[in-house]
């Protein structure tokens, strides 16, 4: 069991069934799964930078991303259906936590001026999204081998009904929010 796993297990729990008075542990909201998502709508004409970007987020999730394709063509973008356009990874369970925990106490802080991440990033029915703007920060990602600076999205699945059940969620589990 990871180390957030045990902290969920053991604090989070507790405090979010006394918050929100919850009278079976089932209705405690958890993380269901992280989506991390890269765009590479720049590199479909370029296989040898595409392989490198996919093998970045492999990388950094600790698992093979799945190359996205673009769904219709767009000639205003050069894109035809098909053509390469993004890589994407779905973690869940053990690999969650690990990259939770690893994303909450070594890479937010890395950020430079990092104040917190921002509190109006919720959809509404108690998912997060948060966006980086470049890879550098995972202390995976070597910074000589990097070609390119790309950003990524990322996003926090729960199974929370609201958006405060979720913030106070993730909240509970290190998410350095903005005050």
């Amino acid at each position: 069991m990871t180390r957030l796993q045990e902290k969920y297990r053991s604090e989070v729990i507790p405090a979010l069934t006394q918050k929100f008075g919850y009278k079976n542990v089932m209705q405690v909201p958890r993380l269901e799964k992280i989506v991390i998502n890269m765009g590479l709508g720049d590199c479909k004409d370029n296989a040898k930078a595409m392989e490198v970007a996919v093998s970045e987020l492999a990388t950094i999730a600790g698992q093979k991303p799945l190359v996205t394709k673009a769904k219709k063509s767009i000639a205003n973008f050069k894109v035809r259906a098909g053509m390469n356009v993004g890589a994407k990874v779905t973690l869940r369970s053990d690999r969650m936590y690990e990259f939770a925990d690893k994303l909450i106490s070594i890479v937010l802080p890395r950020m430079r001026d990092f104040r917190g991440v921002s509190a109006k990033a919720f959809d509404g029915r108690g998912n997060y999204a948060l966006g980086v703007r470049e890879q550098l920060i995972f202390p995976e990602i070597e910074y000589d081998k990097v070609e390119k600076i790309r950003g990524m999205e990322m996003i926090f699945v729960t199974t929370a009904r609201t958006d405060e059940e979720a913030k106070e969620l993730l909240a509970q589990l290190g998410m350095p929010f903005q005050a």
